[in-house]
């Protein structure tokens, strides 16, 4: 049977491999919430993926926040726009901005516009 919104509604006990996916109690309990029942399989593995360490930073975001912190000068010079998607402008003088950008991946489960 293809495990559709219907069936997942209707049987909201159907155990799932979540933790096998790599999802934690709390998360698995978030996407039930969110979604106010319980998900299909396809939902399930598209969470999995999107929460990945690989696309979420699920260990690392407590320090990826510190970038946010960031001062408006730089020892190269002045910030013109701060580390937001994973890049920052500094202004280096003479007329001149450099773009550095940190990169972890290539989202290749994420498009991005």
């Amino acid at each position: 049977m293809t495990d559709t919104v219907a069936n997942a509604q209707a049987t909201p006990d159907v155990s799932q491999p979540w933790a096998e996916l790599g999802l934690k109690a709390d998360e698995y309990q978030a996407i039930k919430d969110i979604l106010g029942r319980r998900p299909t399989s396809c939902e399930l593995a598209m969470y999995s993926v999107m929460w990945s360490e690989h696309c979420s930073y699920k260990s690392s975001k407590v320090h990826l926040k510190r970038f946010a912190q960031l001062a408006k000068t730089t020892p190269r010079g002045p910030l013109l726009a701060g580390i937001g998607e994973q890049a920052g402008v500094v202004d280096v003088g003479g007329g001149w901005a450099v773009t550095f950008k940190a990169e972890s991946h290539n989202h290749p489960s994420y498009v991005e516009p």
